[in-house]
């Protein structure tokens, strides 16, 4: 068991170096410089070549790499050269508007396509069942940012019942946070949870066919009870796997939802960042992602274990 988890912490590892290395080729590769967001665009090539020299833009590409990795290893992830903040701060700052986006909406969206995917999948033959399938594959068509605009306008704009905006810290106004993030959160838990509700209704229909399911029904068990009971820990692998890729989904939703509600998130300062050139809080902020999302699989990888424990027999 101790060896499986050290091979996956270390496809982890090799994982995450692989990917800083494409981020900060990727990163460098596009056009512009930030001189000339700092110099603006009449700018000389001489005045441009040597802020650049200045910000260690001339240097050898492995030598900057080098630095921008060292420093992510040892949290000094450097300064804006536009703005003259330290990039860590611009990221403490906006990773726990991100956080709370991400981790609200996943939750919603299990709490909504839990029992509906249950109730289709026990009511496939029914008109229920239909209504609730269709309404999934309606709502997975639905791109983020159109429903965050429909729900922004009917409930902020018609009703006055919710900010269409805006950010309060949780500990600065409990109440004022949860009013400026039930519309962002919304948004997202009724995306993810259409595609989720497919994914159960799927693995139930599945449980539905097992001889265990039978057996239980066979003894006088309610169709609910018996799903419950044997069905959501049977079906676990494959909703855990499902739950995992959909919370690496909801880091892309996120970023298009703060745009959308003007959530000055982690996405809010990727999208403003890259328009400004600024590579140094870019990468960062990309790299910060991409180990959310490694995190993810790999701690779902690691629940294979805990929730199936044929899969811990297999192992031995």
């Amino acid at each position: 068991m101790i060896v499986q988890i050290g091979k996956k912490v270390g496809v982890f590892a090799l994982s995450l170096l692989g990917a800083s290395i494409l981020i900060f080729l990727i990163t460098n590769a596009l056009p512009g410089s930030v001189a000339y967001v700092i110099l603006g665009t009449d700018a000389t090539p001489e005045a441009v070549a040597v802020l650049e020299a200045q910000l260690g833009l001339d240097r050898p590409l492995p030598i900057q790499y080098l630095e921008w990795i060292w420093g992510v290893l040892s949290g000094h992830l450097g300064v804006s050269p536009l703005s003259g903040d330290h990039v860590a701060d611009l990221l403490s700052e906006r990773v726990g508007i991100t956080a709370w986006l991400v981790v609200l909406g996943i939750l919603g969206s299990i709490l909504i396509a839990l029992p509906l995917g249950m109730i289709a999948a026990l009511r496939r033959t029914k008109w229920s069942g239909f209504v609730i399938s269709s309404l999934a594959q309606v709502g997975m068509s639905i791109p983020v940012f159109w429903g965050g605009i429909i729900l922004a306008l009917v409930f902020a704009v018609l009703l006055r019942w919710l900010p269409a905006n805006g950010y309060v810290p949780l500990l600065e106004d409990p109440l004022a946070w949860l009013r400026h993030m039930i519309l962002p959160v919304t948004t997202l838990a009724l995306v993810q949870s259409a595609v989720l509700i497919r994914y159960v209704r799927s693995a139930f229909i599945e449980v539905l066919n097992e001889d265990y399911y039978r057996t239980a029904r066979a003894i006088g068990w309610t169709p609910l009870r018996a799903l419950f009971r044997h069905g959501v820990r049977n079906a676990a692998i494959a909703l855990v796997t499902v739950i995992g890729l959909q919370l690496s989904s909801s880091l892309v939703g996120a970023i298009v939802v703060e745009k959308v509600f003007n959530l000055h998130g982690l996405g809010r300062l990727l999208l403003d960042k890259v328009s400004e050139r600024d590579l140094v809080v870019v990468q960062s902020t990309v790299m910060l992602l991409v180990l959310a999302v490694l995190l993810i699989n790999l701690l779902v990888d690691l629940s294979y274990a805990v929730i199936d424990p044929r899969q811990r027999g297999k192992r031995k």
